[in-house]
């Protein structure tokens, strides 16, 4: 397992293969930072490349949040394998996401959770009527029976961890949201 921070060099690429997974890559270009003392100054050291690949959903999730100049933070399995075309020889570093997300040390971002679709043997059998597989990113509702990531609670009163409705205030939390950073 490891974990990256870097810059999406490319536009991640969403494909589906011959056999129906979907599948999204870019380049990650990751740069290591140092102090110099003799300069008193930051230093950018080499950049290290990687081929970044997303299976199934979240390939979805990454190809319609990602884009090129965003930092990200990463873990995955990394796969180093030498190639050959011709007489040429190389090394091919790819990183099997497990979990990425904007590197919020650069800015801020938007979280939108996005409704789980049914399993399959909840279902039954697919009909050719049932038509494709849902789409977690379209905009229909699949309802809060299969809302499987929701957070249980009063709807339309959310609460915080110790209980109190987030839509209260008091004065400790009214002066702490009001300091500019």
């Amino acid at each position: 397992m490891v974990t990256l921070a870097g810059v999406v060099a490319t536009k991640p690429e969403n494909v589906r293969t011959n056999t129906g997974l979907t599948v999204t890559n870019f380049r990650l270009a990751s740069s290591q930072r140092r102090f110099d003392r003799a300069t008193s100054t930051w230093v950018e050291g080499d950049t290290n490349w990687y081929t970044v690949n997303a299976y199934r959903w979240m390939a979805n999730n990454v190809a319609n949040s990602l884009e090129i100049g965003n930092h990200v933070v990463l873990t995955g399995r990394l796969r180093v394998r030498n190639w050959t075309s011709g007489d040429k020889r190389g090394t091919a570093i790819e990183v099997d996401v497990d979990s990425i997300g904007h590197d919020l040390a650069f800015g801020v971002s938007h979280f939108t959770r996005l409704k789980a679709a049914v399993p399959a043997d909840q279902l039954g059998a697919p009909s050719a009527e049932d038509g494709p597989e849902p789409d977690p990113l379209s905009s229909e509702s699949q309802g809060p029976a299969s809302d499987v990531w929701s957070t249980p609670g009063v709807e339309g009163d959310p609460a915080d961890d110790s209980g109190r409705s987030v839509t209260e205030s008091s004065d400790e939390s009214t002066s702490r949201d009001k300091v500019p950073f």
